[in-house]
């Protein structure tokens, strides 16, 4: 029986309603966003109901504010559908009292973003797909926020095996798909995967595009989890099996749309200051919002990632990378990648708004693998110049297997993702 699991949104979207007038929260679709709105809204307004959709659209074009008639929070679910709706949604905020007036979903970034996000009487949450904590994979022993007063000693019993993780992966943390079991909760994501590039990729801004060069990219994008590659090199990639012309110009369109509906979600790159003056590289790396995308547009399943544990290893990062996203949400932190133009590189940086921040290295397991990843970590914070910015509050190597959670000799902690929390 389907029910609704508590997320760690549940608490961000609590805190903002009781600080600001009106909630916008985004994200890509099927991720949960009108469920955790639903739970504290109590007006419900769904602009792309099949019953009403065009009363909606004409009332939100004629009259705006007759749709927002109810008790608050009212909930405007898909709003991006009648773009009108946000400079009515602000002159409310302005004019009645008090917070917690309005919360806003959508899967898709209307056109005319300049005029949308210069507004400070709005709060943004972002939400992805469900970290394994969430999903309940995780047993939620070791504490990211716990991880930035630098314990003595934390302790954490890993219940995943590899072929978990395989699983886990190709699953994805899509809500839906948790309460499934086997093939039919990895069936979700190629329904995800269909929808994107047969209509999504063209919806969002009304241009039409290529549903096969949107799979080529795609997978293209999969290949290139982690690292990055600049969009020449997806081109190339892309014309190895596209009879027609491919350039930058239209790779870059399409990557813009699948940022629009938040199916890419690359990491900037991190600028912390160094002893020596080394030059850091600035390109975004190239994620998707849940590896399972790249499952999908690849064409894998658990099996094959575990006959190929290189591919593993990037969709193992890119699951990472999307946990500790949620996770540094909720602390108000953010996650960027770190790499030198002598190739020393970071996986993740969780940043907090306090400016403490932690170095994490993510490996499949192993002593050799974690090793490997200890000597990165204490090799980068060596670098870090700490008259000018804080010291790291923790060094980290975030595994995939291994049974338990521990602090090493020299202080970095080995932490499998099955242990972590927020």
């Amino acid at each position: 029986m389907k029910t609704y699991k508590p997320r760690i949104a549940d608490k961000e979207l609590q805190r903002k309603l009781a600080g600001i007038g009106a909630v916008l929260i985004e994200g890509p679709k099927w991720c949960g966003k009108t469920t955790t709105a639903e739970q504290q809204a109590s007006t419900i307004i769904y602009m792309d109901d099949p019953l009403y959709k065009e009363q909606n659209l004409r009332m939100a074009d004629i009259n705006p504010k007759a749709l927002l008639v109810g008790e608050c929070p009212i909930l405007v679910d898909e709003w991006q559908l009648a773009p009108k709706l946000w400079d009515t949604i602000r002159f409310e905020v302005d004019h009645r009292e008090g917070e917690g007036l309005f919360i806003l979903t959508g899967s898709a970034v209307p056109a005319k973003t300049e005029e949308i996000h210069h507004s400070g009487r709005f709060a943004w949450l972002t939400m992805r797909p469900m970290s394994l904590y969430e999903s309940g994979e995780s047993s939620g022993e070791v504490s990211l926020e716990g991880m930035f007063e630098t314990p003595d000693n934390i302790m954490g019993i890993n219940k995943l095996s590899l072929d978990d993780i395989a699983f886990l992966i190709c699953r994805g943390g899509w809500p839906r798909a948790s309460l499934q079991t086997g093939d039919i909760a990895l069936d979700q994501v190629k329904y995800y995967y269909d929808a994107v590039t047969r209509s999504d990729i063209s919806r969002v801004d009304g241009v039409r595009r290529n549903q096969e060069r949107a799979k080529r990219l795609m997978r293209s994008y999969a290949r290139h989890q982690g690292s990055q590659a600049p969009i020449s090199t997806i081109v190339e990639d892309m014309r190895v099996n596209d009879e027609e012309s491919t350039d930058v110009k239209t790779v870059t369109s399409y990557i813009d749309a699948l940022k629009k509906i938040f199916v890419i979600e690359d990491s900037v790159a991190w600028n912390p200051n160094l002893r020596s003056k080394t030059a850091i590289r600035t390109s975004d790396t190239r994620y998707f919002v849940d590896p399972s995308i790249a499952v999908a547009a690849l064409g894998l399943g658990p099996k094959d990632l575990i006959n190929d544990l290189n591919t593993m290893g990037l969709l193992f990062e890119t699951l990472c990378i999307r946990d500790l996203r949620v996770f540094a949400s909720a602390l108000d932190g953010q996650v960027y990648h770190f790499r030198d133009k002598y190739g020393l590189e970071c996986d993740a940086v969780v940043h907090l708004r306090n400016g403490k921040f932690g170095l994490i290295e993510i490996k499949l397991g192993g002593d050799q693998l974690i090793e490997q990843g200890a000597t990165t970590l204490k090799t980068l914070a060596a670098k870090i110049d700490t008259d000018k910015m804080k010291a790291p509050s923790f060094l980290m190597v975030l595994t995939a297997t291994g049974k338990f959670a521990y602090r090493r000799a020299d202080g970095v902690y080995v932490v499998p993702i099955g242990c972590l929390k927020d």
